[in-house]
């Protein structure tokens, strides 16, 4: 089976990898991709969303199933486009319509579905330019911290988190009036809601679906979960508080009303659905619908699925997910990601990685792996293009266990090898998954 993966980031690259991991698969190509995808499947010329570009390449190397790694081709109708084509409506494709795609592409009508479909999440009410008082005034009759969102895409860093009524309110007039272009021009103010959070997953035809290994991300540039957000920094996976009491409700509350609430509002579905999820006090909500994995924490989760992704993702798009079954392995894993210095804000790039296998394999020894993001080649050599430029992934040795120690086990294994990858400006955290293990070791 010949496979088409659209995207450049290291999300794009851990499901490529996974991919080229089953016995069914035949050529295997990345478009645009990057380096490290290089090394492991043929990369494309094509921006993800360019559909022209896409179809070519489709129909040029024989394609027989397209996965959509990022959200902004779906948002754009890219599924819709291939359905309506007479040459590609009967290529297997994971991901959902633009319709489907407004569960991310639109924060108002995600909240909009939650509450009609009953489904837990924090309280809410929509502003914008003409309603900016009603807004400044909403905010006022709130507790801090206030939270707002832009209601459309704006690259992950359009939700803001703050504690001063006075710039909520100065943050909401900039919001709506550009901040983050149309994507503000509609922003959600959301109660704030104190707890952990966790990133579940599910790969749906809207009908059946498969729970996928369950992770925490760390979005704060600075240790502590200090500093500005950013893309993510780190991921674990398993979540010690998601245990099999949290992830029955978060499969009766969340995810079984998600998927017959698509189904009663006549929005067929199929592909990743990433619920961003706090646990306050044991409950489950929905902070977030993504309609793609997440980055990083895909490059943590995907090194767990024992069983043949590429027969998962051709089931879906055939609409077969019902009695399959997915395996995970007991093994825990954790990811850190080296980004440029400046990261989020500016940042040079052009610098030359250097350091163990990269240049020319990708995987290290010991169950470590390492997947690119913003690399980019140059004369013969890898250099970083862009802010988030790698992420090393550590897993431990399966078996049964304490998930403290494995924990501890992926941390020494990452931590050694980011060491020895060098550029300019090299950022990374050292505390990745040090709070799990203050939390398993106080018991919680």
């Amino acid at each position: 089976m010949n496979v088409l993966v659209l995207g450049s980031g290291g999300r794009e690259h851990a499901i490529a990898w996974s991919i080229k991991q089953s016995k069914e698969c035949g050529e295997l190509y990345v478009m645009p991709g990057n380096p490290g995808c290089a090394q492991i499947a043929t990369c494309l010329n094509g921006a993800a969303n360019d559909f022209e570009a896409v179809k070519e390449a489709v129909l040029a190397h024989n394609i027989n199933l397209v996965v959509v790694g990022p959200e902004e081709p779906l948002v754009l109708g890219l599924a819709d486009k291939f359905k309506a084509d007479s040459q590609l409506k009967n290529i297997l494709f994971v991901g959902p319509g633009a319709a489907g795609a407004r569960l991310e592409g639109s924060k108002e009508f995600a909240k909009e579905f939650m509450n009609r479909h009953n489904i837990p999440t924090a309280k809410f009410k929509s502003f914008t330019k003409s309603t900016l008082e009603e807004g400044k005034q909403f905010l006022g009759s709130m507790q801090p911290p206030y939270v707002l969102k832009a209601d459309g895409l704006a690259a992950g860093k359009g939700v803001l988190i703050l504690n001063s009524l006075e710039e909520a309110c100065a943050e909401l007039e900039s919001m709506v009036g550009g901040k983050f272009g149309s994507a503000s021009s509609t922003v959600v103010i959301e109660q704030f809601l104190s707890g952990i959070e966790v990133s579940v997953f599910i790969l749906t035809d809207g009908e059946g679906y498969l729970i996928l290994p369950q992770a925490k991300d760390y979005k704060r540039i600075g240790e502590g979960d200090k500093g500005l957000n950013t893309g993510g920094m780190g991921a674990v996976s398993p979540v010690p508080f998601a245990d099999e009491l949290f992830m029955q409700k978060v499969e009766q509350r969340i995810i079984k009303p998600t998927i017959e609430g698509l189904k009663k509002d006549g929005i067929p579905y199929n592909g990743f659905i990433f619920l961003g999820l706090i646990c306050c006090a044991g409950e489950p909500y929905v902070i977030e619908y993504n309609v793609r994995m997440g980055d990083p924490e895909t490059q943590a989760v995907m090194t767990r699925i024992k069983s043949d992704m590429l027969l998962h993702l051709v089931a879906c798009a055939k609409g077969e997910l019902s009695g399959q079954k997915i395996e995970i392995s007991k093994e825990a894993a954790l990811a850190v990601i080296a980004v440029s210095e400046g990261y989020p804000q500016n940042y040079a790039k052009g610098f030359e990685i250097e350091g163990n296998e990269l240049l020319s394999n990708n995987t290290f020894s010991g169950a470590v792996k390492l997947f690119h993001s913003g690399t980019a080649q140059k004369e013969g050599r890898i250099v970083t293009s862009g802010g988030r430029v790698l992420s090393v992934v550590a897993n431990s040795v399966e078996g049964e266990g304490d998930l403290a120690a494995k924990l501890q086990e992926c941390r020494q294994k990452a931590y050694s090898q980011i060491d020895k990858v060098s550029y300019r400006g090299k950022t990374y955290r050292r505390d990745i998954g040090e709070d799990i293990l203050k939390m398993l070791e106080s018991g919680r």
